[in-house]
């Protein structure tokens, strides 16, 4: 029996990826559930970065998850996008990073007032499906026990 999602639902918002393509979040998000990984400052790559050796694995015995990072970037930026998207594809010279890269120009209070996250001190999780439902959420750089609770969330949603 699938848990309950929480009452916050995934804001409609523009994206594209560090590959180049648009998409339109939540609907566009690949996977059945999907790890958003939301970051707010340059620093954060740091914490992003200690989730995916974590997520590898769990991604491949889930076929129907899809982990993504989504830096947030204030909307006055957008016309700077061409150079900071592109300075950020040229750190990144693995395809499949950029893939999963969805840059977001958006109202960053706006985002993060839809999504009940209090501060942008730190990177925010959402476990989400494609029409918004958060079913998990934490914050912070990985560990174990925060793994566990992602990992009981996808276990109530496969069973």
């Amino acid at each position: 029996m699938p848990i309950a999602p929480t009452t916050v639902i995934f804001p409609v918002l523009q994206a594209r990826n560090l590959n180049g393509r648009t998409f339109t979040l939540p609907a566009d998000f690949g996977g059945a559930y999907n790890v958003a990984i939301i970051a707010f400052q340059r620093w954060h790559q740091e914490l992003v970065d200690s989730w995916f050796p974590y997520l590898a694995p769990l991604l491949t015995a889930h076929p129907d998850l899809r982990a993504y990072e989504l830096p947030m970037i204030g909307g006055m930026y957008a016309l700077a996008r061409p150079f900071i998207d592109g300075g950020m594809a040229a750190a990144i010279p693995d395809p499949a990073v950029r893939e999963w890269t969805l840059t977001v120009y958006t109202d960053v209070r706006r985002v993060m007032a839809a999504l009940q996250i209090p501060s942008t001190a730190t990177i925010t999780l959402l476990l989400v499906d494609r029409s918004g439902r958060v079913f998990w959420r934490d914050e912070g750089t990985y560990n174990p026990e925060r793994a566990v609770g992602l990992e009981r969330a996808l276990a109530m949603l496969s069973g």
